[in-house]
């Protein structure tokens, strides 16, 4: 009997759990203490760092580090990359990075973390139907977050920031993340026959420069971007969407092909 799609590949951050408000926190705190410091030493104006504008434009679903140089850069700041052993205190990129990881990680234990139920309820279909469901996430904080909401055993295959570190993945929109994922989940596998699941820009631009059959884009502000980059189905939120709906899709398409 045929079965559609192979596999789904779920994003963390702003999917399947809600830490978009912690990450804003952290973000802007992390810059806001480095731009009021610059802005001082150089008799410049304090423009602080915008948490909607700021994080979903430069760093929402990239890397750490891609996170920080491409605010920075939006800044007209260049600061040396360094290395991941940098101090917080250093002023280098990898340090700043480093100090927004201890950043978010005391934010999560004072703010805690908010799991999407509907997004779970869709990934129980989808295994209940027996397609390979897997995560794939920017962050190294992957596995606590998914632990502390108690949802890990429910993805078959991880790839997180410690993963792509390992092994020398590029970050989104490089689709590195979700191919690995995927290679992980089904042998012989192929994108066109399975989906990814975003709701940052960078990540639905990985999802379709890696050729994925499915790019859904969950658009919970309803902004209307997702679909510009590539998303090919856009929803505001999990109750808009089925697993058999994903399932029709994907016959849909083998159809028409």
């Amino acid at each position: 009997m045929h079965r559609s799609p192979d596999a789904m590949i779920f994003d963390l951050d702003g999917v399947i759990t809600f830490t978009a408000r912690v990450h804003d926190a952290a973000w802007k705190e992390l810059f806001d203490s480095f731009l009021r410091k610059r802005a001082a030493e150089r008799g410049e104006q304090f423009v602080p760092f915008d948490p909607d504008l700021d994080y979903h434009r430069y760093v929402d679903g990239k890397p750490r580090y891609d996170g920080v140089e491409s605010f920075l850069q939006s800044r007209g700041i260049k600061l040396p990359f360094g290395t991941p052993a940098d101090s917080p205190a250093a002023e280098t990129v990898t340090a700043l990075g480093n100090y927004k990881d201890e950043l978010f990680k005391e934010k999560v234990r004072q703010l805690g973390v908010d799991c999407d139920d509907q997004a779970i309820r869709l990934v129980r279909e989808l295994r209940n139907r027996g397609v390979r469901v897997g995560l794939a996430s920017s962050s190294k904080n992957a596995v606590p977050i998914l632990e502390k909401v108690g949802v890990l055993n429910l993805f078959e295959a991880l790839v997180d920031g410690n993963v792509s570190e390992r092994l020398g993945l590029h970050g989104k929109p490089a689709p590195d993340i979700f191919l690995q994922c995927l290679s992980q989940l089904v042998s012989d596998a192929n994108p066109r026959k399975s989906g990814i699941v975003e709701d940052a820009i960078a990540g639905v631009e990985a999802g379709r420069n890696g050729n994925f059959g499915l790019v859904l884009g969950v658009d919970r502000n309803n902004t209307g971007e997702l679909a510009q980059h590539g998303a090919n189905w856009v929803v505001r939120n999990f109750s808009e969407i089925t697993a058999e709906q994903i399932d029709q899709f994907f016959a849909a398409r083998e159809q028409a092909a």
